[in-house]
């Protein structure tokens, strides 16, 4: 498992309450993991600064799995 990968699990554990290794890349935050769609603002909003990145507004309404942030970390580190 990838470092970003660990720390986005940290993220969302410490956020929705969850232990962070009972968090799988597909699980959707809020039909799986009980977030609410404040949960998932502040989950991008901590994931921006955990990172040092901006998620532009039309792609973070997409980001539904810690699968979804992985991929848009990665693409946005490697630029």
């Amino acid at each position: 498992m990838s470092e970003t990968m660990e720390r986005l699990q940290a993220i969302v554990g410490e956020q929705l309450a969850i232990e962070p290794d009972k968090v799988n890349p597909n699980q959707d935050f809020i039909k799986e993991l009980g977030a609410d769609s404040l949960d998932v603002i502040e989950l991008v909003m901590t994931i921006e600064s955990e990172f040092d990145i901006d998620i532009e507004d039309s792609y973070a309404s997409k980001i539904s799995t810690l699968q979804d942030a992985l991929n848009y970390i990665e693409g946005k580190l490697k630029n």
